[in-house]
């Protein structure tokens, strides 16, 4: 099974240290979309559903009195206790087909890069039953893709960016083509007459070489590629590396691309 890659604790930990940063644009869409609906009401609950290492339940944690963490996997629920820096946010291990909450008990069910993993109708149902009336659901994620800008030498750094997607596209499964739809499945799943679906954000991260080369190793694609052959997986890292490297010459070290990535949100309001 696909999602079984994170429930290993020596993935969890690369997981948290490559993945990249959270997205203030995407935190600040779905956190302007709860205020303008909830007409700026306390808001008692949110639920973080495929929780992960905690990267976006604790953008949450000012805005809500409590929110709560949800993961099926015990090592990265571990991992996220282990960074959590808010008194108001405690993680569970549960499965995001059977939520641990009451019905109409929470404001905001949220779902960061996770969706694709669920059984989506389930979920949706699941996150529409514990929704209070005037609560909200938001999603979102990336297209598993990205572009390097760096002076004069984007053109040769994509050249190899797009033979790694060639090769990747060799381990795609159905929640890796849920990203790529960009949520319409999830979209259309959802039965609140209420809703948006914001699709195409391109949103620009600086990073260095290392940057690249450890996110592309979190990727499902990669590690799917790893363990049917380990060897050559790790090889073809390698080499992808030594020609970035190359591309780079004398700046390798120092050079601080800009990243570009498709993002895109499912939001709903619960009337």
């Amino acid at each position: 099974m696909a999602g079984q890659i994170y429930k290993k604790m020596a993935f969890s930990l690369t997981y948290q240290k490559s993945i990249i940063p959270v997205s203030n644009e995407i935190t600040d869409i779905v956190l302007s979309y709860v205020k303008q609906k909830t007409n700026g009401r306390p808001l008692e609950m949110a639920v973080d559903v495929g929780c992960g290492t905690g990267r976006y339940t604790l953008p949450l944690a000012p805005h809500f009195k409590k929110v709560l963490g949800l993961d099926i996997s015990e090592s990265q629920i571990s991992v996220a206790k282990h960074v959590a820096l808010a008194n108001n946010v405690s993680y569970m291990v549960a499965a995001a087909e059977n939520l641990p909450l009451k019905d109409a008990s929470v404001d905001l069910v949220h779902a960061g890069l996770a969706t694709h993993w669920f059984t989506i109708d389930t979920f949706v149902k699941e996150a529409v039953r514990v929704l209070k009336m005037g609560g909200c659901f938001a999603t979102h994620a990336f297209v598993p893709i990205f572009e390097l800008e760096y002076k004069h030498l984007s053109h040769d750094l994509n050249g190899v960016m797009k033979e790694v997607w060639d090769i990747f596209a060799k381990h795609l499964n159905n929640s890796v083509n849920e990203m790529f739809c960009q949520y319409q499945n999830v979209y259309e799943a959802i039965p609140l007459k209420d809703k948006e679906h914001i699709t195409d954000i391109l949103l620009k991260s600086p990073v260095f070489l290392p940057d690249v080369i450890g996110f592309l190793e979190i990727f499902y694609m990669y590690q799917d590629f790893k363990e049917k052959d380990a060897k050559k997986a790790e090889q073809f890292l390698k080499q992808t590396e030594e020609r970035l490297r190359e591309i780079l010459g004398e700046e390798a070290d120092s050079a601080c691309m800009n990243m570009y990535m498709k993002h895109y949100c499912v939001l709903a309001y619960k009337q």
